[in-house]
């Protein structure tokens, strides 16, 4: 048995586990999966490349599958059945009159609502009308308040708060629009309560234990006329229902019938329950409506979690969980047909989802898992309104009896925006935090370069050099001339050179390259491409490049194919690039937490890492294109600040290190402009990209001889103390 089994993974996908040669489970795997496994929503924080995707991907397999399984197992053992039986005879709660969080049991004769702050309610499959005299029995099964009775179809599911509904509370009070009024007495725990609907006259009454409280309500002609069904409404509370094909615990007065034994003429089908299509053992997710949606800040994230739930199900058979990418970029035309063909688990970006549940092709009526991975990422790109909005549309409770799952991860789980929302949508977190606040890991070396325009004036003679973004074009800037738009322009070109200073130094032959703009991006791929298309090959990623041409770019840089991916912070979460060495910072985030997202990207799997970070000494003068620019940046000229209506604004990187500096709690060492790592610093002792060797003994070849002489001298040692306490104490 592996160790993925021992927490409960099923073996098919603990095998899967070993194609990849997993061998045991990260400390994030092993504190998460059981958590997950167990039902609990979890919020995990933890490094990058702490294996947090298989942590939540991999009890969702199982649980989806499982369901799925379940599901057939219910399907072919009602095979034979009467349908006829079911739909005509057979009274129950209704698995789709009923509100979010209301959970019913398959057979429709058990419900719970687990919410604490609100009423949920459901009807019954069927409804009496016309004639009669009908009663049916509610048992509180849990502690909680309840409201039981009747109501029609146009009535809330909040029973007794509109003119349509007839209840009777716990709290020994009738209710009907919203009016209270005392009447029998209150109700708990195990107390069950017969619930009388006189249709010939028009009166309504319930009962506790068998004592019959007296009219409750009388109805008007017109009110007797319309279709009466068994409702309820819970808070935090569980009943159970008998509709008379068993015996009665206490049983109606004479004249009344049991609903079960009511005349087909006045019996009729709940059209909310027909609607939806079934039977009451479909419990089947209709197609359109996957059980598991996992939202990803980016089309890269989305596409490497895809890949990673693909090859964990690789051994997963009958039945077979489908799988669906939605991302910008691809026709939707293909992910509609999908859906329709019915998917088990959507991973996806946020602005593909909302146009597939706004148009009516994606589901969330069977959602039981919800995932926000680099959740921060989501809510920092104005996410929030949309999750809030998915989370609504999801059922709290599933029709088995299980509650929504949220899970939420991300490097940095520590912001108050992100605390809010967990406290806000999650059901009592459990928090497996292996992280803390931001840190880098020790496996990174990130250093400083500064980047001064005034001690360092080889920009002068420099004939090729690094396009700029073109913000000082209309400046009037030249050298020798200090101004500021002068010593900003000179930076722009100082960290082109810089940067080819630093690869050649450290013979960098594979390394991340971050900018701040697409411009930027574009610009240096340029310049290394007119230096040396051979010794510099390098590859784009970044928002305005095409979505195929980002997937190739990814793949090749990915494949070894080129040497250097040159991006934006699209790639600073969560791209899981092995072994990569080198990492360079054209400019320090504005976002101190983005900088330990960028930094995450060396320094994986154990493996050593160097990130150099450029970094003015003087305000570098960048784009900023706002809601108020109408091309968002494509194309614009408009070089002002903004507080002048342009696009531009002052950049001061000294200001945002000594904020990365103090939320890492830390001095970021600096280097000098030759790129030179002092190698008394790390003991010459490491190869970057490769796993660090602490002491030349770390490789156990010469482990017996190098420890012989220290354990001789403890041995020496123990003995000298032993005769000392002996002597001491004159033992013989």
């Amino acid at each position: 048995m592996t160790a993925f089994e021992e927490m409960g993974v099923l073996p098919e996908i603990a095998r899967a586990i070993e194609d990849q040669e997993w061998l045991l489970p990260t400390d994030i795997q092993a504190d998460a999966i059981p958590l997950i496994l167990g039902g609990g929503d979890v919020l995990m924080a933890a490094e990058t490349g702490s294996g947090k995707t298989g942590a939540f991907c991999l009890p969702i397999l199982q649980i989806v599958w499982e369901t799925l399984k379940n599901v057939n197992s219910e399907k072919s053992s009602s095979e034979g059945q009467s349908k006829q039986r079911i739909t005509s005879l057979h009274w129950g709660l209704s698995l789709y009159d009923r509100s979010r969080a209301m959970a019913v049991s398959p057979d429709g004769l058990r419900c719970q609502s687990r919410e604490q702050r609100e009423w949920h309610g459901c009807r019954s499959n069927k409804g009496v009308h016309n004639k009669g005299k009908y009663y049916y029995e509610a048992t509180v099964t849990d502690e909680g308040l309840c409201r039981i009775g009747w109501s029609n179809s146009q009535a809330s599911l909040d029973l007794g708060t509109d003119k349509f509904g007839y209840g009777f509370g716990g709290t020994g009070k009738k209710s009907h629009a919203k009016q209270f009024d005392n009447y029998g007495e209150s109700f708990g725990m195990s107390d069950v309560i017969g619930c009388l609907l006189d249709l010939n006259t028009g009166e309504i009454s319930f009962s506790k234990n068998g004592i019959d409280f007296g009219p409750a309500f009388n109805l008007t002609n017109q009110q007797k006329s319309q279709v009466f069904f068994p409702a309820v409404a819970l808070k935090n509370a569980e009943m159970t229902f008998n509709f008379g094909d068993q015996p009665f615990k206490y049983g109606p007065p004479v004249d009344y019938l049991s609903l079960s034994a009511a005349s087909s003429e006045c019996v009729k089908d709940n059209d909310v329950n027909k609607n939806a299509g079934g039977t009451m053992s479909n419990i089947k997710p209709p197609t359109g409506a996957p059980q598991a949606i996992i939202i990803e800040p980016s089309r890269e994230l989305a596409e490497q979690t895809y890949r990673q739930l693909e090859k964990f199900k690789v051994h997963i058979k009958n039945p077979e969980i489908k799988l669906l990418l939605v991302v910008g970029g691809v026709n939707a035309k293909e992910q509609i047909s999908a859906l329709n063909s019915g998917v088990d688990i959507v991973v996806g970006t946020p602005g593909r989802l909302e146009d597939l549940i706004q148009g009516g092709y994606l589901s969330l009526t069977h959602c039981q898992f919800f995932v926000l991975d680099e959740a921060d990422g989501l809510l920092k790109q104005g996410y929030t309104k949309f999750i809030n909005q998915l989370h609504e549309q999801m059922p709290k409770i599933m029709l088995d009896g299980r509650r929504l799952q949220m899970i939420v991860c991300s490097a940095t789980c520590h912001s108050f925006d992100l605390k809010k929302m967990a406290e806000r949508l999650m059901h009592f977190p459990t928090w497996v935090d292996l992280k803390g606040e931001d840190v880098v890991p020790e496996t990174v070396h990130h250093l400083v370069v500064m980047v001064d325009p005034q001690t360092d004036k080889s920009w002068h003679n420099l004939r090729n050099h690094l396009t700029t973004d073109g913000v000082h074009y209309h400046d009037n800037f030249k050298p020798g001339c200090n101004t500021a738009e002068t010593l900003s322009e000179a930076v722009k070109i100082l960290k082109g050179e810089y940067c080819i200073k630093a690869i050649r130094e450290h013979k960098m032959n594979r390394a991340i390259i971050f900018c701040r703009t697409k411009i930027d991006c574009d610009n240096l791929e340029r310049y290394f491409r007119q230096i040396d298309g051979s010794e510099l090959s390098c590859v784009c990623l970044h928002g305005d490049r095409k979505p195929q041409e980002r997937r190739v770019n990814l793949e090749k840089f990915k494949r070894q194919e080129v040497k250097f991916l040159i991006c934006t912070d699209v790639a600073a979460r969560g791209l899981d690039i092995a072994g990569l060495p080198f990492l360079i910072n054209m400019i320090l985030p504005d976002d101190k937490s983005n900088y330990v997202h960028r930094i995450g990207r060396v320094g994986r799997a154990e493996r050593m890492g160097l990130a150099i970070s450029l970094v003015s000494s003087v305000p570098e003068k960048v784009w900023y294109h706002g809601e108020w620019c109408s091309s968002r940046g494509r194309n614009c000229e408009n070089t002002n600040l903004t507080n002048e209506g342009g696009c531009c604004i002052w950049y001061n990187e000294l200001q945002y290190l000594a904020e990365i500096e103090e939320h890492l709690n830390v001095t970021i060492s600096q280097i000098g402009p030759d790129m030179k790592v002092p190698t008394n610093e790390f003991d010459g002792k490491v190869v970057y990209g490769e796993k660090r060797l602490v002491d030349s003994g770390a490789n156990y070849q010469n482990h017996v001889q190098q420890m012989a002489p220290v354990v001789a001298s403890l041995a020496a040692l123990e003995s000298k103390a032993q005769l000392n306490y002996l002597k001491r104490y004159k033992i013989h």
